[in-house]
């Protein structure tokens, strides 16, 4: 990640209890990545999903940090998005 800028990732997660499993192995694997990780959930009311939600602070390797999201994103039930915020160096 170049210095001066902020790479926020917010992870969707329908159906948290279906879907963890999965994210949590992505998060895992790009742990390298993840300076700052926050998660959010809902409690579900009877015979509804709950949902989840990821927010993470991204360091590293930008090429690394795409790589994750990518791979997030092709999860059923998994929405990605980001935020950049450029810093004068």
């Amino acid at each position: 990640m170049k210095r001066g800028k902020h790479l926020i990732m917010g992870i969707h997660i329908t159906d948290r209890v279906t879907h963890a499993g999965q994210v949590q192995e992505v998060l895992t694997q790009h742990g390298a990545n993840i300076k700052t990780r926050l998660g959010l959930h809902e409690t579900a009311e009877i015979g509804s999903p709950a949902n989840g939600l990821i927010m993470l602070e991204l360091t590293g390797d930008e090429a690394g940090c795409q790589a994750m999201g990518d791979r997030l994103n092709a999860i059923d039930g998994i929405e990605v998005q980001t935020m950049v915020f450029e810093h004068p160096a």
